[in-house]
């Protein structure tokens, strides 16, 4: 290992939390991402649209889940991050009835925040004039509410925080709940993203400049990163939360350590609106902090959770700054070609994957992916997953704006 600036902070990943497109909690996960399937299909809200298929969060009872009068003073994406929060407190063996609150923040990512209670409402207004817009919409569509459900659910007294960075937000908040940690200010974080943005004037806007694919006529293959024939990414909903602590708190109670937050990057384009720099400038010096706040050798990284969109650009360029900073032996896979792209939670999602397979040994396929790119030249496992040692993992976020970050995951 080699010396860094400083030295190397690692927290514990002791609980998992994921309610994604392919299913509710870690089992469910595991046995749909690591078989290679893909969760898009048609969606009952696009009906007409140009592009009318997603990758939504089935067979989710929000009533069932929080109880019907606090399921309903929630927009859906709260709905998702507060189960989320609580399968990964759940996992982390730890009681929120015991704890003591004031010391557990939460940190969660989003985009669009409740964005479709504020649809609604608005076609309300439309149709029906400002006396029937109900009076909960300042209480469900703000951004910040989906962190503030989660502390009034958990309990969690501490720093309460949202941050949105785009597609890089789930993985923004990993890198400040670890701060938050390091700092003293907190023992415990929940840490993650949630998103439920899968409204028809979102979606359209999408469409029209170009971001979504348009294999209408095949949505199950219509996500398929770092393929030669992709055409766009396959948008998607749902939450993921890591609970995180302090190694040696981790330890001292007995827990699980699932894997370790070892290093975090972010960094600015500078560039443009939407699309990535042309060299991938932003995106390498967000990676290179990572591995240099974990002090870690580019050969010592032996997988990569990709960003991995499905689109022309952002795949092609991302592939060359994987291997310009790391090297061409990393095994590296996209886990949106099963799930789709959930925003603001992706990053979060995508880490919890990422532990997953430091923990399991075990990179899983990218779904849909038949003929790689010939300008990828890295090695992007298809098909079936891979068994490898992987004592060290990255996991990269870039964003609409130009925004990205990465964070490193090594073995317990």
């Amino acid at each position: 290992m080699t010396a860094g600036r400083r030295r190397r902070f690692d927290v514990a990943v002791t609980g998992l939390g994921l309610i994604t497109p392919a299913g509710t909690g870690v089992k469910a996960n595991v046995a749909r991402i690591w078989d290679g399937r893909s969760t898009a299909s048609r969606s009952p809200g696009l009906e007409g649209m140009a592009v009318d298929f997603s990758c939504r969060v089935e067979d989710f009872d929000p009533a069932a889940e929080l109880g019907r009068r606090t399921a309903l003073r929630m927009d859906r994406v709260s709905q998702l991050g507060v189960t989320a929060a609580r399968l990964a407190v759940s996992d982390a063996g730890l009681d929120p009835q015991v704890w003591d609150g004031a010391r557990v923040a939460v940190v969660i990512g989003t985009s669009f925040g409740g964005s479709a209670s504020f649809e609604r409402e608005h076609e309300t207004y439309l149709s029906s004039g400002p006396t029937v817009v109900s009076p909960q919409l300042m209480v469900t569509a703000p951004v910040n509410m989906t962190a503030g459900h989660i502390a009034m659910d958990c309990q969690a007294l501490g720093p309460n925080q949202v941050v949105s960075t785009a597609c890089a937000s789930g993985t923004t908040a990993i890198g400040i709940g670890r701060m938050l940690l390091e700092a003293g200010l907190c023992d415990v974080v929940l840490a993650g993203g949630s998103e439920a943005a899968l409204t028809r004037t979102g979606m359209a806007s999408l469409h029209k400049m170009g971001a979504l694919s348009r294999r209408a006529e095949d949505p199950a293959a219509a996500s398929r990163p770092f393929d030669a024939h992709r055409d766009g990414f396959v948008a998607g909903e749902g939450a993921g939360v890591l609970v995180l602590e302090r190694v040696a708190d981790a330890h001292a109670r007995g827990a699980r350590v699932r894997a370790r937050i070892s290093g975090f990057g972010a960094s600015a384009d500078g560039f443009h609106a939407s699309a990535p720099h042309p060299t991938g400038d932003g995106a390498e010096r967000a990676m290179r902090a990572a591995l240099a706040d974990a002090c870690l050798d580019p050969a010592e990284v032996a997988h990569v959770n990709a960003h991995g969109t499905s689109t022309p650009k952002n795949d092609v360029t991302e592939a060359a700054v994987i291997r310009r900073v790391i090297g061409g032996h990393p095994l590296v896979t996209s886990t949106k070609g099963a799930i789709g792209h959930l925003i603001g939670a992706a990053g979060a999602v995508e880490a919890a994957y990422t532990v997953l397979a430091v923990e399991q040994g075990s990179v899983p396929p990218t779904a849909n992916l038949e003929r790689v790119d010939p300008q990828v030249e890295i090695d992007v496992v298809a098909g079936a997953p891979r068994t490898a040692t992987i004592g060290a993992a990255m996991s990269n976020s870039f964003g609409f704006g130009g925004q990205n970050a990465a964070v490193v995951v090594t073995a317990a």
